[in-house]
């Protein structure tokens, strides 16, 4: 393989941007196409006519031992647009009983913390949290609810909702070598590592503006409106990129990262194997103003609500594997939502604020022990061609973290085929 000059990353999601981050860096002129008219992916902010403000497409949490997206942001001169609390911090309401607690993990790897009856989630026993062990020791072809014991309130309020936010699929059927390893690099590693941030302005404004910003500082090309509808390739090499309105033929320094959904990817490239079966998510945010002093998020037990967030003059919800809701009209599933919102931030009853109900219904691939012999590497059978996306073998479930991680992985192997 020549020289690397010059790489086409295909695809201006989360992914998409990792990967040209870290290549413009090395010094790669990078040539970003995106199919639509706007960078971000599912990863971005807008303006909701309907609210009158802007809001996140969806709600995303980081945490401090994020490595890759901390690596991310520190590149693009993003840190300083996060908030969240000096230490772990994690608020729960119990719907069905009315409690409310903060689970507050130690700083240290060791977790101490759990001797003290007081720290521990409300119910639960020093030996139920013996199915960390069971967790890390699962094989890949157990699922959560296989591994750990649902009868148990740290099933119920803790296990249960962090499988479901971070693996976007129900317990019963969700990988449990996947959540191993969510908690594996966050709570596994003390409280230090599994501090809660999110974006002070919006996603848009922390993960997509500040990158390409940074590109352009690189001289990095964005193409937008640019839809692939080909890989023109030799046995060994991708030799050409069809687009809708033109084709652009690569020379021998040339390469390509594919930062494309999986089933793009899947048409694009023969005989790619990849996830094929998805999730929903539904968010649904609330424009209403709320006094402080008030948590940036909370959890909730027994709702319809998973998860509510506070966001400048927004409240905003999400629910994972929400396949069960997607078809239920926008209108029933503001007023049901709202309810657990009212009591998730202790809010007068009130009639309903404005509110805007986004439905994905494809929005992560499902997180079954049978995805996980479908993800495929970076590496292709062409030399010059690599795959990025949260749907790659990142060892991951489908988070920030997974994206920017394949985006990280796909550009470091161009680059180390460069060196030799």
């Amino acid at each position: 393989m020549s020289p690397l000059a010059r790489v086409h990353v295909v695809g201006a999601g989360l992914a998409g941007l990792a990967a040209a981050v870290r290549l413009a860096d090395a010094g790669i002129d990078v040539v970003l196409h995106e199919s639509a008219q706007h960078a971000g992916g599912r990863c971005r902010s807008y303006f909701d006519a309907a609210l009158g403000c802007r809001i996140d497409n969806g709600n995303h949490l980081l945490m401090s031992g994020n490595r890759a997206a901390m690596d991310y942001l520190a590149a693009i001169g993003a840190m300083g647009t996060l908030d969240g609390p000096a230490a772990a911090e994690y608020p729960f309401l119990d719907l069905a009983t009315g409690e409310r607690w903060v689970l507050r993990p130690g700083a240290g790897r060791v977790p101490w913390w759990l001797l003290d009856r007081a720290r521990r989630v409300p119910g639960t026993r020093l030996r139920d949290y013996l199915g960390a062990v069971a967790l890390a020791r699962a094989g890949r072809d157990r699922t959560v609810a296989q591994v750990l014991d649902p009868r148990t309130a740290l099933y119920r309020r803790f296990w249960r909702p962090l499988a479901v936010a971070a693996l976007n699929t129900a317990p019963g059927e969700g990988s449990a070598a996947l959540l191993a390893r969510v908690v594996a690099e966050s709570f596994g590693r003390g409280g230090a590592a599994c501090r809660p941030l999110l974006p002070r302005e919006g996603l848009s404004e922390t993960l997509i503006d500040p990158a390409l910003a940074h590109l352009a500082r690189r001289g990095a090309s964005l193409r937008l409106t640019r839809r692939l509808r080909a890989l023109e390739m030799s046995s060994a090499r991708v030799e050409r990129l069809g687009f809708e309105t033109d084709s652009v033929a690569l020379g021998p320094d040339e390469a390509v990262i594919l930062a494309v959904p999986a089933p793009v990817a899947v048409r694009l490239v023969p005989g790619l194997d990849a996830p094929a079966d998805f999730r929903a998510i539904v968010n649904a945010h609330y424009r209403i103003a709320v006094a402080a002093p008030a948590p940036l998020f909370v959890g909730i037990i027994g709702g319809t609500a998973e998860w509510v967030f506070l966001k400048r003059e927004v409240l905003s919800v999400t629910v994972s594997a929400a396949d069960r809701l997607v078809d239920e009209p926008a209108d029933d599933l503001a007023v049901r939502l709202w309810r657990d919102v009212e009591r998730a931030y202790d809010l007068p009853h009130q009639h309903m604020p404005p509110a805007q109900i986004v439905k994905e219904r494809r929005a992560t691939f499902a997180a079954t022990p049978a995805a996980l012999l479908l993800r495929p590497p970076a590496r292709t059978l062409w030399a010059n061609l690599a795959l990025a996306g949260d749907w790659t073998d990142t060892g991951l479930p489908a988070t920030i973290e997974g994206a920017i991680r394949s985006g990280f992985a796909a550009s470091d192997l161009l680059l180390s085929e460069r060196a030799r």
